[in-house]
C-alpha cells in the first residue's frame, strides 16, 4: 500500500525559494559581467577565481 507523502512545511517552501532567487541572482550577474567585459575577460576572471580556491 501507499501512503500519502507528507505536505511540505512553510520553512522548506521558503527555502525553495530562496535558493531559486539566488540562483537566478548569480545567473543573471554571470550574464552582466559577460556582456560588460566580454568572453575574454569573463573566462579570465572565472579562471583566477578557481585557482585562488585552491
Amino acid at each position: 500500500m501507499m501512503t500519502d507523502a507528507r505536505p511540505q512545511s512553510g520553512v522548506a517552501t521558503t527555502i525553495a525559494w530562496c535558493a531559486a532567487g539566488l540562483g537566478t541572482l548569480v545567473v543573471l550577474g554571470a550574464a552582466a559581467l559577460w556582456f560588460q567585459y566580454g568572453t575574454t575577460v569573463f573566462f579570465e576572471m572565472i579562471a583566477a577565481g578557481i585557482s585562488a580556491c585552491f
